[in-house]
């Protein structure tokens, strides 16, 4: 058995959900920062660091340590 390291188009998709979040959120975080504008800093810093996203992502890590390659 070879286990395999890349997920399908759902998988991608999560992935891909998840990291524009991530992204988006040093945008705002950098945009806060150039600007002076201490509210959208922290929301950058907040989408950077949500629960949520950093939950997506280790779960989606567990799947692709665990399917079998085809």
């Amino acid at each position: 058995m070879k286990w395999r390291s890349t997920t399908g188009a759902a998988g991608a998709r999560n992935k891909t959900r998840n990291k524009a979040q991530e992204l988006k959120g040093q945008i705002k975080e950098a945009t806060g920062r150039a600007t002076g504008n201490p509210r959208l800093k922290a929301q950058g810093r907040s989408d950077q660091t949500k629960t949520k996203t950093n939950l997506k992502q280790a779960a989606e890590k567990i799947k692709d340590a665990f399917r079998l390659k085809r």
